[in-house]
């Protein structure tokens, strides 16, 4: 009786751990820039969109975070709190609209020290996508690229909560 059910556990064990399984059973969200797909963290409540990179010292390289705006609006990153150096693809439309390259975190322990991007004020955003600093140059990224995105087992509708006064006249995701 064991070595039938040996025979097939061990199998059965081994495929899953061995075998692709297919994008839609892994119900990862997944971002395509071209020929690129980049693995999706989601920041969608004003709580994960504050909270956003903070504290992290590293990130895979085929790895980022997406901030959903949804219905899009005008908004500006800071790097508080954050230990690496970041790209930030902001996307409207399923395009790249500006690319803030290499932004170095803020050493600052007072966040209204932090500097703001882009640099050049508030930009109107469906999406924000951060990736490691040099991603964009390395994968040959470039503002006005196409980027699709999939949310297997995400609700986008959640992100449009407004934000406070303070926030809001920043026009950043508080990060």
């Amino acid at each position: 009786m064991r070595s039938s059910i040996y025979s097939f556990a061990v199998p059965f064990v081994l495929c899953l751990a061995l075998c692709p399984l297919p994008e839609a059973l892994a119900k990862t969200p997944l971002a395509q820039i071209g020929e690129n797909k980049v693995k999706l963290e989601v920041a969608q409540t004003q709580a994960q969109i504050e909270r956003g990179l903070m504290f992290r010292s590293s990130m895979p390289e085929d790895q980022g975070m997406v901030f959903l705006f949804h219905p899009p609006r005008k908004v500006r990153f800071w790097m508080f709190n954050c230990l690496m150096s970041l790209d930030m693809l902001f996307i409207k439309d399923g395009k790249i609209v500006k690319i803030s390259h290499d932004v170095p975190p803020c050493k600052s322990h007072n966040r209204e020290e932090c500097p703001l991007y882009p640099e050049e004020g508030q930009i109107e955003a469906s999406e924000v996508l951060e990736l490691n600093a040099g991603y964009c140059q390395r994968h040959a990224v470039k503002e006005g690229d196409s980027i699709s995105f999939s949310f297997p087992g995400v609700e986008k509708s959640s992100s449009s909560k407004k934000k406070s006064s303070e926030k809001a006249e920043l026009g950043e995701p508080a990060k």
